[in-house]
């Protein structure tokens, strides 16, 4: 449409009822979002990398910002999407808030796998990365003890890392939609039910999982809400300037995902979903049995009433099998995602994590 076209078409909207009017706005607005306007910066909170092996670094983010709290913080994200969901913009960052409440924080960014990389299994990741990030951590930030935060798969591994490493130094663990119990997964028992998901073949085939492949399971939980919901969405509230960067920044991050490792995948649906080998106390690393039971470290465990990813009936049953003595279950009225993102994030699991760490690393 050339520009005279245009202004003929803008100046018969004019002369529309303001409803008209108003749908037209918010149409260009669309189009503009869809087409031609920047992505979003995300992950800007001041970070330096402080070790690396293969893809992954290990960030501390503002090491210029006194630390109040002496009990560093390494946050270990899952295999799946990119963890600047952690540090997604300024006022909307758990990182950012967190060192700016006085904690020293650490990222364990995987990075992302490259063909070579298919035969990485959780066992290099969970034996060989986290111990080192670990150490690093500890002899960067000067202190005797540290906390671990995982989320989503990242709390999973966590966990498994600190079953296997009883005498490691970890003060405090904070697991945020983490599934431990594999015994009820929703629609995924039956996406990946072994009978009809030839799961050896499909990696076998591919290497590594294509990101998309992941990405279209997931929006098949709620097909119609995840595929279309957010256009619609975009479209009736396209003149709402606030919401138009928060959607831009969430299908930024949604659509910016990464391969998934193939040997590393085939143990997590294979020996998590298909066999629930964790909760049960039969999975092997290495040759090691995992038993929850050795933790023994102080516990915040935070599920999202209405994820369907990781729902609570996965992440509460690891109550029962840790040792702690300080053990706390907190369900939050959120999804998967608007656990760390969002207005209820900010006002309510930024807060109950800032608090929690605090009064436990005293």
């Amino acid at each position: 449409m050339n520009n005279s076209a245009i202004k003929e078409l803008e100046n018969w909207v004019d002369s529309m009822p303001e409803d008209v009017k108003n749908g037209y706005r918010k149409l260009k607005r669309m189009t503009a979002v869809l087409t031609t306007e920047a992505e979003p910066q995300v992950g800007q909170t001041p970070k330096e990398v402080i070790w690396t092996k293969n893809k992954a670094k290990l960030y501390r983010y503002q090491p210029s910002v006194k630390k109040t709290n002496k009990v560093p913080i390494l946050m270990i994200y899952a295999l799946i999407n990119k963890p600047y969901i952690l540090d997604l913009t300024p006022g909307n960052s758990l990182i950012e808030y967190l060192t700016n409440k006085g904690h020293d924080v650490y990222l364990l960014d995987w990075g992302t796998p490259g063909f070579e990389d298919k035969n990485m299994k959780l066992d290099d990741y969970i034996l060989d990365y986290m111990p080192r990030a670990v150490k690093k951590v500890l002899r960067t930030s000067d202190a005797n003890e540290i906390s671990l935060f995982g989320y989503c798969m990242g709390g999973t591994m966590t966990s498994i890392f600190a079953a296997l490493h009883p005498k490691l130094p970890i003060r405090n663990l904070v697991f945020m939609t983490s599934p431990f119990d594999f015994s009820d997964t929703g629609l995924f028992a039956n996406f990946l039910d072994k009978r009809h998901f030839n799961l050896d073949k499909l990696v076998d085939t591919l290497g590594n999982m294509p990101h998309d492949m992941i990405d279209f399971g997931n929006k098949l939980l709620n097909p119609i809400a995840n595929i279309y919901g957010p256009y619609f969405s975009l479209a009736d509230r396209a003149d709402n300037e606030e919401f138009v960067e928060n959607w831009k920044l969430m299908q930024k991050w949604l659509n910016d995902g990464i391969p998934f490792p193939g040997e590393a995948y085939r143990q997590w649906i294979g020996e998590f979903y298909q066999e629930n080998k964790l909760i049960n106390d039969q999975l092997l690393i290495r040759g090691q049995k995992v038993e929850l039971s050795t933790i023994k470290a102080n516990l915040l465990n935070i599920a999202g009433k209405r994820d369907n990813i990781a729902g609570p009936q996965q992440v509460e049953p690891l109550q029962a099998k840790v040792s702690s003595k300080n053990k706390i279950f907190h369900l939050l009225d959120t999804g998967h995602v608007s656990v760390v993102v969002g207005r209820k994030a900010i006002n309510e699991t930024y807060p109950l994590i800032d608090g929690w760490l605090t009064k436990n690393s005293k």
